[in-house]
Formats: structure tokens, sequence, C-alpha cells
């Protein structure tokens, strides 16, 4: 029987206006009207495929209210139903702009933080868009649904398709036959929704890229123009955008630049960001009308060699040792969504005062608030891609957890992956994943493909990335079935003393995976199962076994070439008892000094 508690946060949730925070703390401006609170949903039948189908008509009458942004599956949304492939779930309210909301001639952009899977977007009965991708956030451009009645209420709809795994699109770690290391998938709204107006001519996105050789911040504007944000002209053409880099509120350089074309802001003398000293810039940027601010840090990775030749990760230049903690995401309220801004910052700063230097998104992308966090507080970033694919083979994902197996992932059968349209659709994630956290300052590594979910062509993938993002180490394949490619050799070990492998290459050793020890906290577990790699009886036990397996394997490995580490992990998540953390966040399993001696130990190493 599950005894599943809420987290502290959930008491002090406003039903009204949840997560009220601004979402998009890297092109930030005045311009702001938050969605989030309570909105009529209802659940219809849908006459689909396999992949769903949108496109029905908008029930007579909803099933009650839900807050948004938390998925109807999750218990902050106050709904608790689960949406089952071919039903539609529809959501209502009406929207009013504040007086002087819109500037002349101005755009009205409709944001959405993350839908899954599937969605469409009506104003007022009218289409105005759709999108695919439960991950990866999305606008609608809605000033003609609204002319001529800009001070009116206005209706939007939304109707959200989810096959889950079903299907092959990006889902993570969702299942709708939930157990294991398999939660339970979750539908619908589950970030910020929010309305933003913009002048014609607007900053549609911020490249922000640090240079620390060349001494500057790379800088590039692109322009949103046009009825449909259509990107403007570039060249001689092109509008020319004001940028200025400020540290602390002193100017450190301004410079003017066509949008669309790359801009070197010099950055003499940078105050380096590191997890110990997370330092940020101010940037600004005006183009025509629009000002827009975000923050830049100074800093680069790399793998390059110590001076004992051994292939290293570096921060900086310098060898830095990752000394990392898997971080799902979860909550036991909130599931993908966690309850508050603070809810964030707790499991980062945990983290950190417990002395991890990274943390590892797994098969995750969070609202950008939380990489704020992370870029703020200082902790470095492994960024998984989302997994998709159709059913997975226990031969190829679970076997190799005890049985040396490295299979050619140009067997896409094999791997969940025979259907084209499917990788074509990962790969279009892909781009729009870089992208889209390109300028986080804390991410180090992208990691493209964790154990087989739904991998195909690695060697392929790693290149596309690193074509895309040169400034970052990849992973290519976290696990098992390492193509020999990517900058890393990522092992994960369960059921078996770490070794030091015989090197084969010259990539950078790591073990993206390991530890996973459970521990049972009475009141505080999901239900009677429990899913761990080694089960302990009581909190002195997990103790002894976690210093000895950092003693005995992990810290000795370190001089041979071991060069980050990711423990098994954060928080429990439902059947998984194995997180340093209880579900609900209020039990720490281990003594805080003695997680801080260990992760010291590494870092010495």
């Amino acid at each position: 029987m599950s005894t599943l508690r809420p987290t502290r946060w959930a008491a002090a949730l406003d039903r009204h206006a949840p997560l009220p925070e601004y979402p998009r703390p890297q092109l930030a401006r005045d311009s702001y009207l938050n969605l989030n609170g309570v909105w009529d949903y209802a659940f219809t039948g849908q006459a689909a495929g396999p992949e769903g189908s949108l496109g029905g008509s908008a029930p007579a009458v909803f099933d009650g209210e839900i807050v948004v942004p938390f998925s109807p599956e999750s218990v902050l949304s106050g709904v608790g139903r689960q949406l089952q492939p071919y039903e539609a779930l529809w959501y209502r309210r009406t929207v009013s702009l504040p007086e002087g909301f819109v500037p002349r001639d101005g755009r009205i952009l409709l944001h959405f933080g993350a839908v899954d899977q599937s969605c469409r977007v009506l104003v007022d009965g009218v289409e105005v868009g759709r999108h695919t991708g439960g991950f990866l956030p999305f606008a609608c451009d809605v000033t003609e649904a609204f002319a001529g009645s800009l001070d009116e209420p206005h209706e939007l709809l939304v109707e959200v398709t989810d096959v889950s795994d079903m299907g092959y699109h990006a889902r993570g770690k969702q299942k709708l036959d939930r157990g294991g290391i398999w939660y339970t998938a979750q539908s619908g709204i589950w970030q910020t929704v929010w309305v933003e107006a913009v002048p014609a001519l607007h900053v549609d996105r911020l490249l922000l890229v640090p240079d620390l050789p060349g001494g500057c911040l790379e800088v590039t504007v692109h322009a949103g123009e046009g009825p449909a944000g259509a990107s403007g002209a570039v060249g001689q053409d092109a509008p020319v955008a004001r940028i200025q880099v400020h540290d602390g509120g002193a100017l450190v350089a301004q410079v003017d630049a066509p949008a669309g074309t790359l801009a070197r802001v010099p950055i003499p003398d940078a105050h380096l960001w590191t997890p110990e000293d997370p330092h940020l810039y101010d940037v600004r940027v005006t183009l025509g009308d629009d000002d827009v601010r975000g923050y830049a840090g100074m800093r680069s990775f790399g793998v390059g060699r110590d001076e004992r030749g051994v292939p290293r990760l570096l921060l900086n230049g310098e060898p830095y040792f990752h000394a990392g903690v898997l971080d799902q995401g979860y909550w036991s309220d909130g599931l993908l969504t966690a309850p508050s801004d603070e809810a964030m910052v707790h499991d980062i700063a945990t983290m950190k005062d417990l002395g991890f230097t990274m943390l590892r998104k797994h098969i995750k992308i969070e609202p950008l608030r939380w990489y704020h966090h992370c870029d703020r507080l200082g902790i470095l970033v492994w960024q998984d891609v989302v997994n998709g694919g159709t059913s997975y083979r226990p031969a190829v994902i679970t076997a190799p957890v005890a049985v040396p197996l490295r299979i050619s992932d140009r067997f896409h059968g094999l791997f969940g992956r025979a259907d084209v349209e499917g990788r074509a659709e990962f790969l279009r994630e892909v781009d729009a994943t870089v992208e889209h956290l390109r300028s986080v300052v804390s991410i180090a590594v992208w990691v493209p493909f964790n154990e087989g979910w739904g991998q195909f062509d690695a060697a392929r993938v790693a290149a596309r990335v690193k074509a895309l993002d040169p400034t970052r180490t990849v992973d290519h394949a976290s696990g098992w079935h390492d193509q020999r490619a990517g900058d890393l050799r990522s092992l994960h070990v369960y059921f078996k003393p770490f070794r030091v492998p015989r090197r084969r290459d010259r990539r950078v050793l790591v073990l993206s995976e390991y530890g996973g020890y459970n521990l049972r906290v009475e009141g505080r577990d999901f239900s009677e199962k429990d899913f761990g790699y080694k089960k302990l009886d009581d909190a002195a036990a997990l103790g002894e076994a976690f210093a000895a397996l950092h003693r005995d394997q992990i810290v000795p490995s370190i001089p041979r070439g071991l060069s980050a580490t990711v423990y098994t992990q954060l928080a429990d998540v439902e059947d998984e008892l194995n997180g340093l953390l209880t579900y609900d966040r209020e039990v720490a399993k281990l003594p805080a000094d003695l997680v801080r001696s260990v992760n010291a130990e590494l870092r010495l190493g």
C-alpha cells in the first residue's frame, strides 16, 4: 500500500498562482503575464491511431478544475487521473491582457514551457499552433487572434494527446505500466504557461558563448520579425543590436552588431566561473524598441592530459574531477514538475552542500529556472537527451547490467528504432535541445543516449552534437553498447566491483552510474516494492557500505584514470529506494559529514 507523502512545499502552494517566477532568466523582458493557476479540464474519447490524433471537438461540459502546470496524474494538479492512449485531455481558461500590455504594432506571444506529448492550441475556437515533443518549449503568435479586442477576455483551449511508451516519441522514464526503473507516465501541461508582448522587431534568441583564449564573450542576437516571428534580415540590411556586458553594475564592454551575426564582446581579465566561484556577468541587449536582460559565465570545458599523461576532463584548461549524483527530477507530489522554485533550489543546494560538484540531469529537460539556479549556485550539469523509440528489448537494455555486451547500434530494430520517422524526430529534438540550452553556463557534458534506450547511430549523433556545440564534451552512449565515439568511455557498474578497465582508446574514463544502495525509510516510501542495487537494513549499514565502496573501489581508481563519478541517486523515485534523500526530500539517509568526506577524497584522489 502506498504511503506517499507530499513535499513540504505543497503546503505553501497557491493553487491560483503556482510557480509565478519569470521562466526565462537568460532572455528576460518586463512584459510578462503568468497563466499558471486554475484551469478547467476534461478527458474525452479519441478515435485515434497508435500515435494519437489531434483535431477533435472541444467538450461541451468540462470535468472540473486542474492546477496548471501540474500534470493530471500528479497530486498537486488536484485531478489524479491517468491520460490513456486514444484519449484527449482538454484545458480551458480565459485570458485578459492588462491595459497597455501590448506596444503599438507589437506582437503577442503565448509560451508553453512543456506539454507532454502532442498538443493543439486554440484562441476563441481558432487554432493558433500545434506542437509535438513533451520536453521542449514552444510559442504561438496569437496577435491576430487577439486583434480588435485586446481589452476583452479570450477563451484559450489546449487539446493534448499522449501515447507515452506506446509510440516512438520522446518519453524519458515514463511508462504506462510503471514499476522498477520506469515511473508513472504523466501528460499535459507540466511547465509554466505565459504571455509576453514584444515589439514587431524583437530579440527572439540570444546565443552566449564564452571564448577564454580570445578574451571575449561571443554573442549572437537572433531577431524575430513579422507576424510569425520569422527571422529578420541579416548582413548589411540587418537591424543593429547594442550589446552591453556589466559586472556588478560596472560596464565592462559595449558592442553594436547586426542581428544574426556573431559579435565578439571583449572581457578583459575575465573573472572565471567555477563551482567554487560561480561568477556571472550581466548581459543587456537592445534591438529597436526591445530591451532584454540575461547573463553569462566565462568558463571553458574540454578534455586533455594531466601531468602524467592521463586523459582528464578540463575546466578552464585545468583537470577537474566531476563528483556527481544522478538527478531524475521527479517529485512525490508534482511528478516531473517541482512544487516550487524553492524546491528546485533545495535539491541543488543540498547536493552542493554535500560536496558534489555535478548533477547528471537524467532523461529530462528541466525548466530554464533550474539551470539558472545551477549557474548561480555553482554546480556542473551533465545533460541527457530525452530518449524515445518503440518497445525496448530486455536483452539489449537489461542484460548488459550483468553480462559484458556490446551491440552495434546500426541494427536499429534491436534498439526499438526501426521507425524512420521516429529517428528523424529524435534528431530534430537533439538539435532543439542543444539550441535551447546552449547558453546555459553550467552544462559541461551532453549525453545523447543512455543504456541503449532508443539508441541508434550513436557515433553519428555524437558528431552531430559536437558540430552543433564544439565547446562541450559528449558522452555518446552512457552505460553500455559503446560505439567507440565521443569524448568519454562511459561505464555503469552496479552488481560487481569497479575496476579500471584496460585502456584501448584515448577517451576520458568516467563512471557515469554506480552505487544505487537502497534503504527503505518507513512511512516515506512509495509502495511495498523495493528496487535498488544493494539492499541495506538500516542507516548505519548504509553508511558503512557507502564509505567502503568509495574507499576500496572508487578512490583508488582515480590515479589510474577515473575522471568523473555519478552516484545513483539524489532522491528515491517511486519503487526506487536508492536515493540519498527520501522521495519527499524530508529524510537524508546518510550523515552529511560522511558524504562530504567521501566527496573530498574523490576530488583529492
